[in-house]
C-alpha cells in the first residue's frame, strides 16, 4: 500500500498487493458494509483497476481534511487489507541445519567476513614477506653486483653458483634462485634507492596487517569499513519505507490520556481528521511541492534523492496558510492541508512523493513559482532588472492573490526570501558574474504597492539570475556559479562549475557593481546558474535528478571545474535554518 496523490489536491491510498486468498472484490465489500454501518469515514470512491498489464489495483479516495494513516488504521481493523503469516529461517550454519532468528542470521554472516578477512589478510601478510625477503637480498647483492656477476660466470654450474653466492653474501637458496633466475636487462631497473624505498613501504604493509591480526577492534574496523564501501556502492532504497512513528500529536495525546483512565482502554489510534499539527512546507528546485508530517528539524546531509535541492522551506501548521510569490510579483494564498503530506522519516524529506507546482498553483501565461514564504514576515525581493524591496506583511484578509511589487515594463521577480531581521545580507548574482552583498538595513520596508529601490548597478546586457539572503557571519555560507556559452541549447553544455565560501566575498553599498564571482574560460561568455545561502549545496537537473558539484573550494574571482553533466537548478539541504524561518 501506498499513499499516492490521485490528482493535485486530492490523496488516496492505492493496494498493490493484499494477503493471500484475499481478492480487491472482497476489500471492496468490506469497505461498502463498513461505511454503511458507519463504522468507516473518510473515504469517498473505492475503484477496482486491477488488469493484466498493471497487476493488483485498489485505489482508495480519500477526504480532504482526513489523515491517510488514520484512514489505513480503520482498514486494517475492518477490512481483509491486513493479515499475518510465520517465517522459519532454517540455514545450514557448518554443515548443520539450524532456525536462526534475523540477530543470528546477522552474527552467523559477520563472522564469515571476519574469517574470509582473516584469512586474506594472512595471505596477503605471507607474500609482502616473501617480498621483502627477496627484496633484501637484491640489496645485498646490488652493492657488490659485478662481483656477483663474476661469481656467475666462474661457477660451472647452477648449484655451484648458488651454494657459493649463500656461502659469500649469507643469502638463502630462494634470495640465491632469484638472484640467478634475473636476466641482465633486469638488473638496470634495480637501483638502490628504488629497492630501499620499496623494503621501507613493504616493512609498512606488514605492519598494518600484522597490526590488524593481532588486534580484533582493528579486524572489525577494516570489515565495517568493506561493508559501508559495499553498501554505498551496490546497496539500493528500501522498497518498503521505514517510518519513525505513526504516534498522535502531545496534544491529541494528552487529550486521548486525560480520557481514559490509568490501566484502561487500548492504545490510541491516530485522529481521523488531520491536527493543526506543526509542519514544514517543501518546495523543491525542480517544482515539486509537498508539506511534512511534523516539524521535527530537517538533516542537512544523507543519501540523495529526486527532488532534494530546496528553493524553499516555510515553518507553519497543517491548517495554516502560507504565500507562493510568482515571477510577475502577485502573492497567492495557499492552504498548507491542500499540500500532500510526506511521511515522517529519518533522513531527508522525498519530494517525489509532492506535486508539480504548475498542477497545484493556477498560473497566469509566461508566469512561474519563484517562491513560498511566510505571510507574517518581512520579505525581500530581487528583479532581474536589479531592484530590489523589502515588503511589510500587511496583506488584504479577503483576497485568494494581489500584488506585493509594481514591477517595471518586462522586469520578473527572480528571488524572494524572509528578511524580518536587519542582521541579514541581501545578495545580487548576475549574469555577467557580477556578485553584490549588502545589509538588509540598507533598505527600508516598503508597502505592497510600492516599486522598490535599486539594488545592483548592471552593466550592458546584464540581469540578475538569483537574489537572496544570507545570515550575516554564517561560517556554512557559500556561492555556487556555473558558467558556459549564452549559444548553447539549454541542457546541452555541463558547464564548470565553482564553490567558494560567502566570507570571501566582501560588502559593498546598495546600488554598486559588486564584484567579480567567476572567471571565464574560452567558450564561456555568461552564467548559466548561481547561488549563494547556507550550505551544502546541492544541484540537480530539471527533473530533479540529483548532479554532482565540485568537492573544493575555488578562488572568488577564479574559473570553475568542468562538469560531467548538465546542472538547470541548484540550492541547498535547506532552504533557511529553523531560526530564519517564518512562523505560520
Amino acid at each position: 500500500m501506498e499513499i499516492e496523490q490521485l490528482t493535485a489536491r486530492r490523496t488516496g491510498l492505492v493496494v498493490t498487493e493484499l494477503p493471500y486468498m484475499v481478492g480487491p472484490e472482497k476489500v471492496i465489500e468490506k469497505i461498502k458494509d463498513a461505511v454503511n454501518a458507519k463504522k468507516l469515514s473518510g473515504i469517498s470512491d473505492v475503484m477496482d483497476l486491477t488488469d493484466r498489464k498493471h497487476g493488483l489495483r485498489l485505489v482508495i479516495e480519500i477526504k480532504n481534511g482526513f489523515n491517510p494513516n488514520a484512514v489505513l488504521q480503520q482498514l486494517y481493523r475492518f477490512t481483509p487489507m491486513e493479515d499475518s503469516f510465520g517465517i522459519n529461517n532454517v540455514t545450514l550454519v557448518d554443515g548443520q541445519p539450524q532456525t536462526l532468528g534475523l540477530l543470528q542470521l546477522l552474527q552467523v554472516y559477520v563472522g564469515h567476513r571476519l574469517s574470509v578477512v582473516r584469512r586474506r589478510t594472512a595471505f596477503r601478510l605471507g607474500k609482502k614477506k616473501d617480498r621483502l625477503h627477496l627484496v633484501e637480498g637484491l640489496l645485498i647483492a646490488i652493492v657488490d653486483i659485478d662481483e656477483v656477476i663474476q661469481i656467475i660466470r666462474s661457477s660451472d654450474e647452477a648449484s655451484a653458483a648458488r651454494e657459493r653466492l649463500m656461502s659469500i653474501y649469507d643469502l638463502s637458496e630462494i634470495q640465491a634462485n632469484y638472484i640467478l633466475e634475473l636476466r641482465l636487462r633486469q638488473l638496470t631497473k634495480y637501483s638502490r634507492i628504488e629497492l630501499e624505498k620499496e623494503q621501507e613501504e613493504l616493512r609498512r604493509e606488514i605492519a598494518e596487517l600484522e597490526a590488524i591480526l593481532a588486534s580484533d577492534v582493528l579486524l572489525r574496523e577494516l570489515v565495517s569499513g568493506e561493508l559501508a564501501e559495499v553498501a554505498d556502492k551496490y546497496g539500493t532504497p528500501r522498497r518498503t519505507v521505514l517510518l519513525e512513528s505513526e504516534a498522535v500529536s502531545p496534544t491529541v495525546a494528552a487529550a486521548l490520556a486525560a480520557a481514559i483512565p490509568a490501566g484502561k482502554g487500548k492504545a490510541a489510534a491516530l485522529p481521523l481528521e488531520i491536527p493543526d499539527d506543526p509542519c514544514w512546507a517543501l518546495l523543491s528546485a525542480s517544482g515539486q511541492i509537498a508539506r511534512t508530517s511534523n516539524q521535527e528539524p530537517l538533516a542537512e546531509s544523507g543519501p540523495r534523492s529526486k527532488h532534494d535541492v530546496y528553493r524553499s522551506v516555510v515553518k507553519t501548521t497543517a491548517r495554516g496558510e502560507i504565500g507562493a510569490v510568482t515571477s510577475q510579483g502577485r502573492m497567492l494564498r495557499v492552504q498548507v492541508m491542500d499540500m500532500p503530506a510526506l511521511p515522517a522519516m529519518s533522513g531527508l524529506p522525498n519530494l517525489a512523493g509532492g506535486v508539480a507546482a504548475k498542477d497545484f498553483i493556477t498560473l497566469l501565461k509566461g508566469e512561474s513559482l519563484v517562491a513560498f514564504v511566510p505571510l507574517d514576515a518581512v520579505l525581500a525581493i530581487g528583479t532581474a532588472q536589479g531592484v530590489v524591496k523589502r515588503v511589510q506583511p500587511d496583506y488584504p484578509l479577503n483576497r485568494e492573490d494581489w500584488e506585493i511589487i509594481a514591477l517595471k515594463d518586462k522586469d520578473t521577480v527572480v528571488g524572494v526570501e524572509p528578511a524580518q531581521d536587519d542582521d541579514v545580507d541581501l545578495v545580487f548574482v548576475t549574469r555577467l558574474a557580477q556578485l553584490l552583498r549588502f545589509s538588509a538595513s540598507a533598505v527600508r520596508p516598503q508597502g505592497r504597492t510600492a516599486g522598490g529601490m535599486a539594488g545592483i548597478k548592471l552593466g550592458v546586457g546584464d540581469d540578475v539570475i538569483h537574489f537572496g539572503t544570507v545570515r550575516a557571519n554564517d561560517p556554512a555560507a557559500v556561492v555556487v556559479t556555473i558558467a558556459g556559452s549564452n549559444g548553447a541549447l539549454p541542457g546541452t553544455a555541463p558547464g564548470t562549475a565553482k564553490i567558494t565560501p560567502f566570507e570571501e566575498y566582501p560588502a559593498k553599498g546598495r546600488a554598486t557593481g559588486g564584484v567579480r564571482a567567476h572567471r571565464f574560460l574560452k567558450g564561456e561568455d555568461t552564467l548559466l546558474l548561481g547561488w549563494a545561502g547556507h550550505g551544502p549545496a546541492k544541484a540537480s537537473s530539471s527533473a530533479g535528478v540529483a548532479r554532482a558539484l565540485p568537492q573544493e573550494h575555488g578562488r572568488r574571482d577564479g574559473s570553475g571545474v568542468p562538469l560531467s553533466q548538465p546542472v538547470d537548478a541548484i540550492g541547498a539541504s535547506l532552504a533557511w535554518e529553523e531560526g530564519n524561518a517564518g512562523e505560520k
